[in-house]
């Protein structure tokens, strides 16, 4: 049986720093409202020069260096992103081309916040089936791009930046479970309501814009997310303790508290980047674990879980063992 493991991490957040303090200037808001009602005290803010498949790449790099690997070792190249560069080509492609890696598939996977997990289920399987044997997975976002920055119940919430994962063929298991799922019944309740096929005009006008009902997100991730957490230990019949980290999207402190307590885990076994980064959508889980990776906190053989949940809604949990 082939198993699909992780063997290279790599992340990138831009340089300017967007602190809650310098939202106060902009915005009829203040360091402690935003900071109790998400854990948020900072965020990432790519440059006006600064795109998408510039975040990418610099994550690509430092996961195919982690790895051992050269670009011409990758053949398949998965991006997760709801902000590409372009309508087409995908990220994925342009990506491929700055790498200078040729003839490998090449796509885009648009989950939202749960996008990563949804990219690396592709990978995951496509190793199981020996459709690739060295693959490169990226989330990336520029997604201040699409904020509103007069409103305050998004645009404090999210942050830029890029994680990447080289995913290896290998005898020993690696990923162990993916359960996806989706429910285009709740589109109305976090999304972008434009696009370019509806209302271009809209977006030619500056008005594609987040929007969120918070309330009623906050309720349903928590549920949805414990259930996907759930769901991924009974189906490797492994218990709660047996999990040494949880590894969550980074949506709301608030949340990943709950959810660390239906599984009965102590907040020191979950790595929280949210203070630091805020909401960087699909870039999340990949850039909260390659910087566990990089302190040694996550360590070989140790037994971790995934969860996201993004607009659509869509989500999903992982278990694996790295």
């Amino acid at each position: 049986m082939k198993f699909a493991r992780i063997t290279g991490t790599g992340s990138y957040l831009p340089e300017k720093i967007l602190s809650n303090h310098d939202l106060e200037t902009l915005l009829d808001t203040t360091d402690q409202w935003i900071y109790s009602r998400s854990g948020i005290r900072e965020r990432h803010i790519a440059a006006d020069s600064e795109f998408t498949c510039d975040l990418a790449e610099h994550a690509a790099r430092r996961a195919i260096e982690s790895a051992g690997r050269k670009p011409v070792d990758i053949d398949l190249i998965v991006v997760a992103t709801t902000t590409p560069d372009q309508v087409f080509p995908s990220t994925a492609c342009l990506l491929q081309n700055r790498l200078g890696i040729h003839d490998c598939p090449a796509f885009d996977v648009q989950a939202v916040c749960a996008g990563f997990i949804y990219a690396l289920d592709v990978v995951y399987r496509q190793i199981q089936t020996s459709g690739s044997k060295c693959a490169l997975v990226v989330g990336a976002e520029t997604f201040s791009r699409i904020l509103n920055w007069k409103d305050r119940s998004t645009c404090v919430l999210f942050g830029d930046g890029a994680g990447a994962m080289i995913v290896e063929e290998s005898d020993r298991p690696g990923i162990m479970s993916s359960h996806l799922h989706a429910d285009g019944a709740f589109k109305d309740l976090l999304c972008v309501p434009v696009g370019v096929s509806t209302a271009y005009q809209e977006i030619l006008a500056g008005r594609a814009y987040t929007e969120m009902q918070g309330k009623e997100v906050f309720k349903w991730a928590v549920t949805a997310l414990g259930d996907a957490v759930l769901e991924a230990l009974e189906a490797n019949d492994c218990d709660q303790s047996e999990i040494d980290w949880l590894v969550p999207h980074q949506a709301n402190i608030r949340i990943i508290r709950a959810i660390a307590r239906r599984l009965d885990l102590s907040m020191d076994n979950v790595i929280v980047t949210i203070d630091r980064h805020g909401n960087t959508s699909a870039a999340s889980i990949p850039l909260a674990f390659d910087e566990a990776v990089r302190d040694n906190r996550i360590k070989p053989g140790q037994k971790i879980i995934f969860e996201a949940f993004g607009g659509g809604f869509t989500w999903g949990s992982m278990l694996l063992e790295y």
